[in-house]
């Protein structure tokens, strides 16, 4: 494990590994133990799109391990002027121990590891998320005991969340399934894949989808640089929804989970997301905890 680029370049036993870790990271929080396992290191975050989660927690993580995060806008770096990427990672590389990245292609996030020399984290691209989908897993994992013999469901947009969830799911031995509007389905390759390496469903019927589901997740309909879209896809996705009934629809026992921030009355009910708030910000304490992870396991 050099980067983490997206999670299906981990193995199995890596991504397992790493949850592993996260566990004992956040054991360690708990009880006031202050491990500074990457004590002097240095994180050069970039941004180029905004967030809260990752920015606060990678920011948080690096201090809690002993070491440094740079927070880097487009307006801090030439990137944003026009220098070539990997121009860049070449020089961040001799001044830093590692790199985290938000932003828009996949493409940036692949150059940047390709020409640095240090680890690069995939913070968030229009292809995938797997900073997140760690911390979801690692949440699932603490309520539900195990991945062997679950059903995960997502319903909405066949994004970057349902890609790396997908994978994610696939990879831990869960079944997938996701419900999306005509002409908003996941990556045709990792749809294949999926159906390959394990058992996946795709549908319209989103009771369908959440039927027996132990996991239900959803997502914005309109994620950020997609504003312009907004009431075309308020229309597209209207009754792609986390409501009372679909999670009648789900197992008793299911739980909610939501990347955030949430739109309440459109991609969930308000009552469905206070029933299950304490899943759902579970889930976002759990990315510190998932991101310390992958900091050790890439910086130490």
């Amino acid at each position: 494990m050099k980067h983490l680029l997206k999670l299906g370049d981990l193995s199995r036993e890596e991504l397992l590994s790493v949850l592993n870790l996260a566990d004992q990271l956040k054991y360690e929080r708990k009880n006031g133990i202050r491990g500074e396992y990457l004590k002097g290191k240095k994180l050069g975050m970039i941004f180029q799109k905004s967030s809260t989660r990752t920015r606060v927690s990678f920011e948080t993580g690096m201090y809690e391990l002993g070491g440094y995060a740079l927070f880097l806008s487009n307006r801090d770096l030439q990137i944003g002027r026009g220098e070539p990427v990997e121009d860049t990672a070449r020089v961040l590389s001799r001044y830093l121990d590692g790199i985290m990245i938000r932003t828009f292609e996949q493409k940036e996030v692949e150059d940047l590891a390709k020409y640095g020399s240090i680890p690069v984290i995939n913070g968030l691209t229009d292809y995938c998320h797997p900073c997140q989908v760690l911390a979801d897993l690692m949440t699932v994992r603490e309520h539900k005991g195990a991945f062997k013999g679950l059903k995960l469901c997502f319903i909405g947009d066949g994004n970057n969340m349902a890609h790396s969830l997908m994978v994610g799911a696939v990879k831990t031995g869960m079944k997938f399934s996701i419900a999306c509007p005509k002409g908003y389905e996941p990556d045709a390759a990792l749809v294949k894949w999926a159906k390959e390496n394990g058992e996946f469903m795709m549908t319209e019927d989103v009771a369908e989808a959440a039927k027996n589901a132990d996991v239900l997740y959803t997502d914005v309909w309109a994620s950020m640089g997609q504003e312009e879209e907004k009431e075309k896809r308020i229309k597209a996705f209207s009754g792609f929804q986390i409501n009372a009934d679909i999670m009648r629809a789900a197992k008793k026992d299911a739980m909610v989970l939501h990347c955030l921030p949430a739109h309440r009355g459109e991609e969930i009910t308000a009552d469905v997301f206070e029933a299950h708030a304490d899943e759902i910000f579970e889930e976002a304490e759990n990315r510190l905890h998932a991101q310390k992870a992958v900091m050790c396991k890439l910086m130490k």
